[in-house]
């Protein structure tokens, strides 16, 4: 019984110590750099691929060399800037002394940027609906869903900063909406870049 005790034992031990053995470094670390050398190389197809860079890197792990996941990675960052600049443009519609001019081209950026955000979030879950066949008519009408709720997603981003066109409308809101906006229509148009190469060309 002793005996019979003491291999379980020893079993257990070397069990628990294969689970817990790290990776190896060597391994790990081709699998991050062989990352970081996908995210950049696909990058370099976008509008700005230095935005693109620095923005997925930190989803390498993630991402590995997935063009699924990549694009998944910058739909969902895009989402995350959008909200970010749909609280910030909410935030400027309460101030009060706005001119009626301001006021009218805030309300409408703040519609603008809902639908962004609105079709980014619907984006996202298409492109999990998709599965991983690149092909057929199941994926073609997911992708087609994605690609056109992306493009207009940048459209509504674009349409916001057309709104505050003209000198009439100059000063530090406008400067704010502006890069705001602009700062997030680039993001979007990197996601869409990379959703384009993910359907490869469609």
């Amino acid at each position: 019984m002793t005996k019979l005790l003491l291999t379980s034992l020893l079993l257990l031990c070397a069990t628990i110590s294969t689970a817990a053995a790290p990776a190896n470094p060597r391994s790990s670390a081709a699998a991050a750099a062989a990352a970081a050398s996908f995210i950049k190389s696909s990058c370099s197809a976008t509008t700005y691929p230095a935005l693109c860079v620095q923005s997925l890197l930190s989803y390498a792990p993630t991402i590995q060399r997935s063009p699924k996941q990549l694009a998944q990675a910058a739909l969902a960052v895009s989402l995350s800037r959008a909200q970010s600049t749909r609280s910030y443009v909410r935030a400027l519609a309460r101030f009060e002394g706005l001119r009626p001019r301001e006021k009218a081209a805030i309300r409408d950026c703040v519609g603008e940027i809902g639908d962004t955000v609105d079709r980014l979030g619907k984006s996202i879950r298409e492109m999990k609906a998709m599965g991983e066949k690149r092909s057929g008519p199941r994926f073609e009408w997911h992708f087609g869903n994605v690609a056109t709720w992306v493009s207009a997603a940048l459209t509504d981003a674009n349409t916001c900063v057309d709104g505050f066109a003209g000198k009439a409308l100059n000063g530090r809101m406008k400067s704010g909406i502006e890069a705001r906006f602009t700062n997030a229509a680039q993001f979007i148009s990197n996601a869409l870049a990379l959703v384009n190469k993910y359907g490869g060309g469609h």
